[in-house]
């Protein structure tokens, strides 16, 4: 699917002239006219936006502030301004690069795609941990056995993540239970010993060795 960008800006001839740049060069295009119309679309989850500084409603320093409590994609600014100073508070506020205006077009798509290169490499890249014969990918919340997938609940797969992250560590069942449910949950520590006896019946099928260790009289832990 091809990214989506979010163009905001109260210049309606600028926001024209870039939406229909980056259509005819294979984009999504979603556009806002101001920071209010650019919060809702926010909804609809653009991988890049292109914010203004200034706009009548909310300025787009504020607007950034605010886009970066709901989303981490790429911000670039599209502005006048060119003082230092402009600058510092644009990057605090959570921006990613400026686009000076005036600006040229191709250098625009050029700066836009080096950034969504960017993001999909810091999304592409895995957490990965070996032990033996499994492979843990944290980021993707997967693990294979002697290359055959293991399919975990989500709470099995927290406990795996949270006694491999700490191999050779001793934990309890209350403190695995606060770990993974967490002190609201609605259980108890009894309910660890039923999850780890499907995590290992699991393993089991695959593999003879004991990657979760019982500790008599003090709890568990990974053995890898």
């Amino acid at each position: 699917m091809s990214p989506k960008i979010l163009i905001v800006d109260d210049e309606p001839g600028i926001v024209t002239v870039v939406k229909n740049y980056f259509e005819m060069t294979g984009y999504q295009v979603l556009t806002a006219g101001n920071g209010t119309d650019a919060m809702k679309q926010l909804t609809k989850t653009p991988d890049l936006v292109l914010l203004d500084i200034n706009m009548p409603d909310i300025d787009g320093l504020t607007v950034c502030r605010k886009i970066r409590e709901h989303i981490t994609c790429p911000i670039l600014f599209l502005t006048a301004r060119i003082e230092i100073s402009d600058k510092v508070q644009g990057f605090l506020a959570g921006a990613d690069d400026y686009i000076v205006k005036p600006f040229d077009l191709d250098e625009l798509g050029a700066r836009v795609a080096a950034h969504l290169r960017r993001e999909h490499r810091k999304q592409e890249q895995s957490i990965l941990r070996f032990f033996g014969d499994m492979v843990i990918d944290y980021s993707k919340r997967e693990i294979l056995i002697a290359k055959k997938p293991i399919l975990l609940s989500k709470k099995e797969f927290d406990i795996v993540e949270l006694l491999s992250a700490h191999a050779g560590q001793v934990f309890d069942r209350e403190r695995i239970y606060e770990r993974v449910w967490g002190l609201d949950g609605s259980g108890n520590s009894d309910t660890i010993m039923e999850h780890i006896r499907k995590i290992r019946s699991k393993f089991a099928a695959v593999t003879t060795h004991s990657y979760i260790e019982t500790v008599w009289g003090a709890g568990y832990k990974w053995n890898g």
